[in-house]
């Protein structure tokens, strides 16, 4: 039987799918976000993800505006889907970049939720599909809801706040990630907090 992984690789054209680079021998996935132009274009970098990853370009699943109306943001998407496999653990990581600070966090919390609603597309088009009946469930994946913002702001060097101690397991307590600089981000930084709950 496919693994989840291979499920999604089968399922997933491979436009929608991250590259996941491997200089000197440590996994990076490039985030990418074109905007609306060159000068709009940023990159995030993370660095030491998980051999067994697979990064989704969520905001390419077409909202379905045609049927829906959108009154509540049920046509938003996050702009990435990362699911990883781990001998310890497994993660479903949403994630939504912007490249300006935000105030109002409302927006990215439909975002992330939509994101949420595309791996429950995924799931039942798996379990149907591929006739596998496991795909994906729940029991054996945490959520984790991240917001990375003010990417490309060149800001001087503080110390880093501790991250909250709170799991992020829901888009209203997203892990907000500010700055992240041109060198990126670890992996781990994404699943802070998220190794604790079993």
């Amino acid at each position: 039987m496919m693994d989840d992984l291979d499920i999604l690789r089968d399922l997933i054209k491979g436009e929608a799918l991250a590259d996941i680079e491997s200089p000197y021998e440590k996994d990076v996935v490039v985030l990418r976000e074109d905007g609306n132009g060159p000068q709009d274009a940023y990159t995030v970098k993370l660095h030491n993800v998980p051999v067994n990853a697979i990064v989704i370009k969520a905001d390419m699943f077409s909202p379905s505006k045609n049927i829906f109306k959108d009154s509540k943001g049920e046509c938003k998407r996050a702009d990435y889907v990362m699911i990883v496999n781990t001998p310890q653990k497994n993660w479903i990581i949403c994630i939504e970049m912007k490249k300006r600070k935000l105030g109002d966090s409302s927006e990215i919390k439909k975002q992330l939720k939509g994101a949420k609603c595309f791996v429950a597309y995924c799931r039942a088009i798996g379990r149907s599909f591929w006739d596998n009946k496991g795909f994906l469930d729940e029991n054996n994946y945490q959520y984790l809801f991240v917001s990375i913002m003010g990417i490309g702001i060149d800001i001087k060097p503080t110390r880093r706040k501790k991250s909250p101690d709170r799991l992020h397991d829901t888009p209203e307590n997203m892990l907000k990630i500010p700055a992240p600089g041109k060198g990126g981000l670890q992996f781990n930084r994404l699943i802070a907090n998220g190794k604790r709950k079993s």
